[in-house]
């Protein structure tokens, strides 16, 4: 059997007026993240993730911020739809661990169910959802915006 790993990484900044999604679970909270699709950092970064593992480019590259892209779409589709180029490639996702940065929001309350929603969307899948602060530097920790890390181990 062979493993490979990918790494990925995505910030957004939190603005007023936008639902705030992160592991595919909206949150109550005053502010969301700006972006092409729902924003979602940490299903941003899981998708570069099995997408570097699997050596086919990145979000960005996959799913353009264009036309082609609906505005506004759910990270769970393109999770999902980035999960079927990676398994059509020959591989399958052993686990996943994503790691959220920022102040706030506090995510304990909702990282079982952002786990088993990443988990459903990817098949059953392994997927950790983590959290830490910056202890206030840089533009997550003044709460600018929000950013997020993942790795994802594949096998075939």
């Amino acid at each position: 059997m062979s493993f490979r790993v990918g790494t990925g990484f995505d910030a957004h900044v939190l603005v007023d007026g936008v639902p705030l999604v992160l592991g595919g679970v909206e949150l109550v909270y005053p502010r969301g993240l700006a972006g092409h699709s729902d924003g979602d950092v940490i299903t941003h970064a899981l998708i570069d993730a099995l997408l570097g593992a699997a050596g086919l480019g990145d979000i960005g590259s996959l799913f353009p911020s264009g036309a082609a892209t609906p505005k506004g779409i759910s990270s769970l589709a393109l999770l999902r739809d980035a999960y079927e180029d990676v398994k059509a490639a020959g591989w399958t996702l052993v686990n996943a661990d994503c790691v959220l940065i920022g102040e706030e929001p506090k995510i304990a309350l909702h990282r079982v169910q952002m786990r088993d929603r990443l988990s459903e969307t990817l098949g059953g899948a392994e997927v950790n959802v983590r959290a830490t602060t910056t202890d206030g530097l840089g533009f997550a920790g003044r709460g600018e915006g929000l950013a997020a890390t993942a790795v994802a181990l594949l096998g075939n």
